[in-house]
């Protein structure tokens, strides 16, 4: 009888902090950006994009904030010409199942902020940063183009951080035996008056507490990591073959 009620407690304790972490208020939103060349190698589907196109726009906690908030693509129907073109579902372009993941999971939290409380808000606020910040701009300035070089990590984090003075995320594919990283993420970061922000986490945030340890964990399946500064990054072009690793939707 004992050993069921530390069962039954623990399994209480569990619950309770997927809960909390779910809950948690969200202090920045996540602008992520995808290579559609790095994701497709990935896949396996084609990459008809010589451009970078948004993967969604996360708050930095908080994970599908209420299931019972459906998403209806005719709420945004005015939108969806220029989500295939800017935030595209490369496996299944027809389809909605994608910004329908990014909206229970992510935006049903992003709503909890009176600018982002309907799925037209979310979005449209998606695509008018996406516009705003310009990254294939940002690179190009910086002479950062898709090719068969290899580029210094610290190059690509100069180019962004001087186009808009704040620190990005940068996620690469690791390559075989260590000796180049391919380029397939970069995250910009606003906070809640949507104003850039770095996107580094600072000394207070990296004090997760014991109940946010668990699902932290269990929701890193991006299929990328954070670029290594020591290993050469490649910035595949449209018609590159090269073999990655699997990708999770995120």
């Amino acid at each position: 009888m004992k050993s069921i009620a530390i069962f039954l407690v623990l399994g209480y304790v569990l619950v309770s902090s997927v809960d909390m972490y779910s809950r948690h208020d969200w202090t920045k939103l996540i602008l992520t950006h995808h290579w559609p060349e790095t994701f497709c190698t990935m896949e396996h589907c084609t990459a008809n994009f010589s451009y970078w196109t948004l993967h969604g726009f996360w708050p930095d906690s908080g994970i599908s904030c209420n299931s019972s908030w459906h998403f209806d693509p005719s709420l945004i129907e005015d939108l969806l010409p220029e989500m295939r073109k800017f935030w595209p579902d490369l496996l299944q372009p027809a389809s909605t199942s994608f910004w329908k993941h990014e909206w229970q999971k992510h935006g049903t939290c992003a709503a909890k902020d009176e600018d982002l409380n309907s799925q037209h808000k979310y979005f449209s606020k998606a695509l008018e940063l996406y516009h705003k910040l310009d990254l294939d701009g940002a690179l190009k300035k910086s002479q950062i183009v898709p090719c068969e070089k290899y580029y210094k990590l610290g190059d690509l984090e100069e180019s962004i951080m001087g186009s808009y003075g704040v620190t990005p995320k940068i996620q690469c594919v690791p390559g075989k035996g260590g000796q180049f990283q391919t380029l397939g993420q970069i995250e910009i970061c606003v906070d809640k008056q949507f104003q850039l922000t770095n996107c580094e986490k600072t000394s207070k945030e990296l004090q997760i507490s014991d109940n946010e340890v668990l699902p932290f964990v269990l929701l890193s399946r991006s299929g990328f990591t954070v670029c290594d500064p020591s290993v050469p990054v490649y910035y595949p072009p449209l018609s590159a073959k090269h073999k990655g690793r699997g990708f999770f939707k995120a």
